[in-house]
């Protein structure tokens, strides 16, 4: 299921009569009527199937919106498949994967034969979309429908993401082509992600009865939980005062979600207008779904027109005029497929390559598994000391540099490490010569754009602050982490603008946000929560911490993940290393016995 308004706007789904300064759009079709027959259709299945969804793609931009009914279409048609009740869910799982394999070779083919696929394809192609990120949104589609249980919310919040998540940033992307990136602050992400939940926590709570009628209960057990018998009554399609006490801790959770004013901070006014709606929507929503009662088992409920009316009719102004004032990108011809796993600028590679050998033919040692680091941070030290020392200007170390982090990601991969951090430029950093700040940064930024890992099996992430760097490379280590993202090999982290007591102090910051809205009892936050609000929660603990340099010191680097850490400093200076040290460092880790406060026998 998808995160949808769709009762908000059952009577108020037609798009807005044509107004001088708003011009009527025409899709970029030429005279292929296919093709306009085909984005004819994903509109009327967008405006049939979410008409919440209809409403909020038409304050968007008209020239955008040809786009949004495509994406949204092909998003229903998936779900649609799934959900068919007239096969076995192995059948339905086989249709969903058939219809994901037929869009990757339309892709390559630039065309379909299915209206849907051929919309999409189309828009793919003319606004260069990468269309690699909707992989994990499909097999989470597939895998719907063997069911879901939801031990609890991180587990809930995880199926989100998948399902969800990756949709929606097709729709931030249209924005960017278009000229008007639907920027989220960095320190407003996780306002993003309670956002998504609060949308998808709407959806089930309106459809809570279709759900239970085809015995799904799309809620997680921790919550069920907290209301003895509520889910007994609900899954026997009875109502009780436990169920109506969920239901109300649900929507006024959802409600909280939701209602994230400082999410659209700095963002285009189009833009911020289309988010702030859906969260009025999706608010009118919830008012219905508490007013339903025991009639929510029966049908979906839905907001009064004059609450619809109240929240549609200043919006569609303030979103005329937000474009009216915006000069607008519109879309080009017709570009090479960007196919679902095939090779682009901004897609993941079809074929993966192995590391490039070592000169020498060096090979890793064998390391038992039970023995091996699954987490290896490095400081990479002494780059600066290394240039002068040759008589060179400081620079020159850095780049010399460069070719040591990608025996690092070779050496990693070839030893089978799973993590692998790599401390690049700190907070501190910023205290060096200009000059030096520069070229450190542009060869960061030329390395994601043209570095040899791009082939390579490494899942890439970036640990640090956007203040201060340029946007470019912002950008592209935003870019990168997306077109990496489903890559199961090496997890490399590379830490820009990163501080230690910076990130443990902004972690601090979101957790008593957090408890500020009641997202938690600050009474009762224990290790887990802390770790729950830092930039990657699902970043392991670190087992191996490593300096190069000839200095002892751990430099304000990741304190949180290193409390326990082994440390393993080498006097050479850090362009000096190769992948053969990364070896040594793992085998004498692999000798040490590890207590973590305990006793060994």
């Amino acid at each position: 299921m998808r995160a949808t308004t769709h009762s908000a706007t059952a009577d108020l789904d037609a798009a807005p009569p044509p107004r001088r300064g708003w011009p009527t759009h025409r899709p970029p079709t030429g005279e292929d009527p296919s093709l306009r027959a085909a984005y004819r259709l994903c509109r009327r299945i967008a405006r049939q199937h979410d008409p919440g969804i209809y409403v909020l793609i038409q304050l968007m931009p008209s020239v955008l919106r040809p786009a949004g009914w495509a994406l949204w279409a092909a998003a229903t048609a998936l779900d649609d498949l799934a959900d068919q009740r007239d096969a076995e869910p192995a059948e339905r799982a086989a249709r969903v994967e058939a219809w994901a394999q037929a869009l990757r070779c339309d892709l390559a083919a630039c065309t379909s034969g299915d209206p849907v696929r051929h919309a999409l394809v189309d828009t793919a192609l003319r606004w260069r979309l990468d269309l690699t990120g909707l992989r994990g949104a499909m097999n989470s589609t597939r895998d719907d429908t063997r069911g879901r249980h939801f031990a609890d919310w991180a587990a809930w919040r995880s199926w989100c993401s998948e399902g969800v998540v990756p949709w929606v940033d097709q729709v931030r992307h249209l924005f960017e082509r278009a000229g008007v990136p639907m920027t989220l602050r960095l320190d407003r992400q996780q306002d993003y992600q309670r956002f998504i939940d609060g949308a998808q926590l709407t959806d089930a709570l309106t459809d809570l009865g279709a759900d239970l009628a085809q015995g799904d209960l799309l809620l997680p057990q921790e919550a069920l939980d907290a209301f003895p018998g509520a889910e007994d009554a609900l899954r026997q399609g009875g109502w009780s005062p436990a169920a109506g006490a969920l239901i109300r801790e649900l929507t006024a959770l959802a409600r909280q979600w939701v209602t994230r004013p400082a999410m659209t901070t700095g963002m285009h006014p189009g833009a911020a207008i289309v988010l702030d709606t859906a969260a009025c929507l999706m608010r009118a929503q919830l008012d219905a779904v508490d007013a339903a009662g025991p009639s929510l088992l029966k049908s979906a409920p839905r907001p009064s027109l004059v609450a619809r009316t109240r929240v549609l009719a200043p919006a569609r102004i303030r979103a005329r005029l937000a474009w009216s004032l915006t000069p607008l990108t519109g879309p080009g011809p017709r570009r090479p497929a960007v196919t679902v796993s095939g090779p682009s600028p901004e897609a993941d590679s079809t074929t993966l390559r192995p590391p490039p050998p070592h000169p020498a033919g060096a090979r890793p040692p064998q390391i038992a598994a039970d023995r091996m680091p699954a987490h290896v941070a490095v400081i990479m030290d002494g780059n600066g000391r290394w240039a002068e020392q040759r008589g060179l200007p400081r620079p020159e170390g850095h780049l010399a540099g460069n070719a040591a982090a990608h025996e690092m990601v070779y050496g990693a991969l070839e030893i089978g490490l799973r993590h692998l951090t790599l401390y690049a430029f700190s907070t501190e950093n910023w205290k060096r010569d200009t000059e030096e700040i520069t070229r450190i940064l542009g060869a960061i930024r030329r390395d994601l754009d043209e570095g040899p890992i791009r082939d390579l099996d490494v899942r890439q992430r970036w640990l640090g602050h956007p203040d201060k760097l340029p946007d470019e490379l912002v950008q592209a280590l935003l870019r990168e982490e997306r077109r990496t993202r489903d890559r199961t090999g090496l997890t490399l982290t590379v830490c820009i603008n990163y501080g230690g007591r910076d990130e443990i102090t902004r972690t601090a910051a979101a957790l008593a946000r957090a408890a500020h809205a009641g997202d938690i009892d600050p009474c009762l936050i224990g290790e887990d929560d802390f770790a729950r609000h830092l930039p990657h929660p699902d970043m392991p603990d670190v087992d191996l911490l490593w300096r190069t340099g000839n200095e002892q010191r751990t430099s304000n680097f990741l304190p949180w993940h290193t409390t326990y850490a082994e440390l393993h400093f080498t006097p050479g200076y850090w362009p000096d290393v190769d992948r053969r040290d990364l070896w040594q460092a793992i085998t004498e880790y692999s000798r040490r016995r590890r207590r973590h406060g305990g006793t060994s026998r």
